[in-house]
């Protein structure tokens, strides 16, 4: 008689979350360079940026640090949050008929998608190491372990807000638009072109209730401290973090099972 192996839910959990993982991993690989399209698209825009700002400012040094990688950092960091948003956020629609299985949940289809877009990051993060290896570029990092806690605080902070999107459009689909709306000035809002420095003080309080901004001045100055770090702090930035966790675990918890019935 067959010996019939029995797992405990959290195998089972993982099972599901790497399959799903998988069949993301496919649905990017539909033709022959989609998964490295994946890698090489955010990295032309990051180069593109990067290059336009650097000849704009004659390059040299922006606040205590090379204006690229001043760029590098803020456009790594947002494009990292709005693709984790918008990934995770379709996340609960896009694997719905994986739900018939009871096995499979949404909050396993919104960490496996989150999971694939940070490895995709990891991977363009390398690509750009890689070509200032290449080309002899330094890399100084003064606080490495900080640079990576503020990363993973903006995929929490993404994959959290993707949640409660994601949940919302299963009642209210319209909600896609006020997403986009809602986004697409990041963009010029979180410190990618600017310094928080440049801005004159009275007009702070127009920028810094946006957790981005902090993630990304903060980065840079973990990287370079004579970047500075006025009026951005940790506080805020952790406290924008927990608070969109929590939000996201409690409205997950109250609503999935309506969510995936309708």
């Amino acid at each position: 008689m067959a010996l019939v192996q029995k797992r405990s839910t959290l195998k089972v959990w993982g099972d599901v979350i790497f399959a799903i993982f998988l069949r993301e991993v496919k649905s990017q690989s539909t033709d022959k360079i989609g998964l490295i399209w994946t890698v090489v698209s955010p990295l032309i825009m990051i180069a593109g940026m990067t290059a336009m700002r650097t000849l704009l400012s004659g390059g040299g040094d922006t606040h205590g640090m090379p204006t690229m990688f001043f760029m590098v950092y803020g456009m790594i960091l947002i494009q990292f949050f709005l693709s984790v948003l918008g990934k995770t956020s379709g996340a609960v629609q896009k694997n719905k008929p994986l739900y018939a299985f009871r096995q499979v949940q949404p909050i396993s289809s919104i960490i496996a998608i989150g999971f694939f877009e940070l490895l995709i990051k990891i991977a363009v993060v390398f690509v750009i190491a890689l070509i200032c290896f290449v080309l002899q570029i330094d890399i100084v990092v003064h606080d490495a372990i900080s640079v990576i806690t503020n990363f993973f605080k903006v995929w929490l902070i993404g994959v959290s807000l993707g949640t409660i999107f994601g949940l919302s459009y299963c009642f209210i689909p319209e909600l896609k638009k006020i997403q986009q709306l809602l986004t697409r000035p990041l963009f010029f809002i979180s410190g990618i072109f600017f310094s928080l420095q440049d801005i004159p003080r009275e007009y702070w309080h127009y920028l810094d209730w946006n957790p981005l901004l902090h993630a990304v001045e903060l980065t840079r100055y973990a990287a370079y401290p004579s970047y500075g770090h006025e009026g951005v702090s940790y506080f805020f930035l952790d406290m924008c973090t927990l608070i969109s966790v929590f939000f996201a675990l409690a409205c997950y918890h109250i609503g999935w099972k309506q969510a995936i019935s309708r």
